[in-house]
């Protein structure tokens, strides 16, 4: 049974403290000496003079203080000799300069640091127990962009930003010019242990089995759930999810759907020779089981058990999920149980919320697909961190 971990509410105790507590907390539980190391340039300390480290530190605490662009972030270092201090930074000359920031941003990007601090964070908090990743939620996105917008065939010529769409719950149509952000989250922590960015053109299901390879190379428990959304009613996502020892819940998109099998309801339910829906009656690995409807008093068949079988236990009826991966799952549609796996989809929701609405996910303010991911990716570091910190400072508490 899944119990909501003390980390699902890291991030917002974090948020509710002064950037005065807030910012030693955070940075209690990150050491990014051995990623300022590849920052360096041949001076010890750059040419600049200003510690890779502490500009490190203030590029990640930016989304945290809600700071999206680098000529807000130096204002901040110049004006806020706390905040400086903080970071690490010294404060007995100018603060780095807009050009500085930049600098070292497009230096994580070249060298695909944030990305390799991610990974680390989803490593380590696997290792304190605050992921567990048995069960997932994938989801994507909407980040609009910060170039300005192109005719959708110019765009696709240049693998950055381009037009999406997409339909919200009341069956509008939305359309955005920008990218998508996918993530596979962990539905215990709601912390993410996969991203990946694309253009917002790009069809979520065509992404999940990239994600889902992934997160088999990432989780350490053996992962039992992958869950999406109808978006992701492909047959390869199944196929995906069953290749790494998993179950995919996904509810089937009508849109997609053709007519089942003889026998077969929609959901993957046998129906008795009368026509009705068979009784689900639990599953031995990869057989599902199905009772008489009659036996189980779910209907009252006017011809009785004895149509259909001589046993007093009613007609059985047994499917294997390998004979069709999308239609059959365990548990089996429908079930309370499958309903309970799909609702710890929002999870992922409230992940994706968190990064555009608390972080600066939406507010881009560079331009191409690969600084896009960077800035993406560290937003997702915040999460981490918040979650690693709160977990440290609350065992503190419990021990004192």
């Amino acid at each position: 049974m899944y119990i909501l971990q003390e980390s699902l509410f890291s991030f917002e105790e974090l948020q509710k403290l002064e950037s005065k507590e807030k910012l030693p907390i955070f940075f209690s539980s990150l050491d990014l000496r051995p990623y300022a190391k590849q920052l360096r340039s041949s001076s010890p300390r750059g040419a600049d003079g200003h510690s890779r480290e502490g500009i490190l530190r203030a590029l990640i605490a930016a989304p945290l203080e809600g700071i999206d662009t680098f000529t807000a972030l130096h204002h901040r270092l110049d004006k806020d000799l706390r905040f400086r201090y903080q970071c690490g930074l010294s404060i007995d000359r100018p603060a780095p300069s807009i050009s500085t920031l930049s600098r070292v941003f497009a230096a994580l990007t070249k060298k695909k640091l944030a990305e390799k601090i991610f990974l680390d964070l989803v490593q380590l908090a696997q290792e304190e127990g605050i992921i567990d990743g048995s069960h997932q939620a994938i989801d994507s996105a909407a980040i609009d962009a910060y170039e300005k917008k192109q005719p959708k065939k110019r765009s696709e010529q240049t693998g950055n930003a381009n037009w999406g769409a997409k339909y919200d719950s009341f069956g509008n149509k939305i359309t955005w010019f920008g990218y998508k952000m996918h993530l596979s989250v962990d539905t215990a922590s709601e912390l993410p242990i996969a991203i990946k960015v694309t253009p917002a053109h790009v069809n979520d299901g065509e992404v999940a089995p990239e994600l889902i390879e992934q997160v088999a190379e990432r989780t350490k428990s053996k992962i039992e759930f992958l869950i999406m959304d109808g978006g992701y009613d492909q047959l390869k996502n199944y196929e995906s999810a069953k290749n790494i020892g998993a179950q995919a819940i996904i509810p089937l998109n009508l849109r997609n759907e053709k007519e089942p099998p003889e026998g077969i309801s929609s959901n993957g339910t046998p129906r008795c020779s009368m026509g009705y829906e068979m009784t689900y009656w639990g599953a031995d690995k990869d057989q599902l089981k199905f009772r008489c409807p009659h036996a189980t008093g779910k209907v009252d068949c006017p011809l009785g058990m004895a149509a259909c079988s001589s046993s007093n236990y009613g007609m059985v009826v047994k499917v294997d999920i390998k004979k069709d991966v999308r239609r059959y799952s365990n548990p089996h549609r429908d079930t309370k149980r499958w309903k309970e796996l799909y609702n710890e989809r929002t999870s992922v929701e409230r992940c994706n919320s968190r990064m555009k609405s608390y972080l600066t996910a939406n507010s881009l303010h560079v331009w191409g697909i690969e600084k896009v991911k960077t800035h993406i990716y560290l937003n997702a570091i915040v999460l981490l961190v918040s979650a690693l910190a709160m977990a440290k400072e609350n065992k503190g508490k419990k021990a004192a």
